[in-house]
């Protein structure tokens, strides 16, 4: 009879942050694929868990997904861990899922802590929806790229984001999304757990003052005001965004096309068409 594999979430920080449910599929398996095994070591240990590790990362996941569903057809259980939250969400995972189902195996996920769902539930930013991006792109003009695709987002952003760059993408999100408030969630569940909440560069002028940033970081963005497009002129409402998230007038209009679901060509003639109205009609009243 074919084994089932297992998507096993473990703590993001602290050891006591475990199922039950976890910690017996962990005792039960086979064998338990990780990221790091010496990680993954230490939480075994910490529960007494003696079981055979086999790594599982991102240079060979795609090898080691076929090998790890041919144990399961061959009568194998087998758990996949990450070295923190759940296998998948921005960790290793999605490739021996996608193969465990092309081959028919049997899939189960064991919920558990996430840094993304931690940090929302007390960020103190609305929670009803949001919408989670993962890390950040690593390169300036992808990252700014992204967020003003995502500026008229109505949810809560939600990014993981390395300490060595949370400076440059603090300043790109007061550049392209203007003061909004943010939450930067550091060292999650661990000792030096520490929440920053204010506007951008509020947030950003605190973390410039210090000597070194470190620890695992997910950075949380309010989503953007509601406008009332549609009793605004597409002129009104890029002198609108120009004034209040000091955008540049071709930076503005970008966005009140993507407000309205029209092009940027189609944004910028009726831009034309409202400032020679206004003219005439500037005229008309001589």
């Amino acid at each position: 009879m074919a084994g089932t594999i297992y998507l096993v979430a473990t703590p993001i920080g602290n050891l006591e942050d475990i199922t039950l449910r976890a910690l017996r599929v962990l005792r039960e398996a086979d064998v338990i694929a990780c990221e790091d095994t010496r990680h993954t070591r230490r939480l075994l240990d910490h529960y007494q868990i003696q079981k055979p590790l086999v790594s599982y990362h991102e240079h060979n996941e795609a090898a080691r997904a076929e090998e790890l569903v041919e144990r399961a057809i061959a009568g194998s259980t087998v758990a996949v861990v990450s070295d923190a939250g759940m296998p998948g969400i921005s960790d290793p995972g999605y490739r021996v899922v996608a193969c465990a189902i092309a081959r028919g195996v049997t899939l189960a996920s064991i919920p558990g802590p996430t840094a993304a769902a931690a940090a929302l539930a007390v960020s103190g930013l609305p929670a009803e929806a949001f919408r989670f991006g993962g890390f950040l792109p690593p390169k300036q003009t992808q990252r700014r790229k992204l967020l003003e695709s995502l500026a008229a987002e109505s949810a809560t952003l939600v990014f993981y984001e390395a300490p060595h760059r949370i400076l440059e993408s603090l300043e790109d999100v007061i550049t392209v999304l203007g003061p909004r408030p943010v939450v930067v969630a550091r060292e999650l569940t661990k000792v030096h757990e520490e929440f920053l909440r204010g506007t951008a560069d509020e947030v950003l002028a605190v973390l410039r003052g210090r000597e070194s940033i470190k620890g695992e970081i997910t950075l949380l963005i309010a989503r953007g005001p509601v406008p009332a497009v549609a009793a605004a002129t597409v002129r009104e409402r890029v002198e609108q965004l120009m004034s209040e998230q000091h955008l540049e007038r071709m930076d503005a209009l970008k966005l009140a096309a993507r407000e309205r679901g029209i092009s940027k060509r189609e944004a910028y003639k009726q831009w034309e068409e409202n400032g020679s109205c206004q003219s005439k009609a500037r005229e008309s009243a001589f």
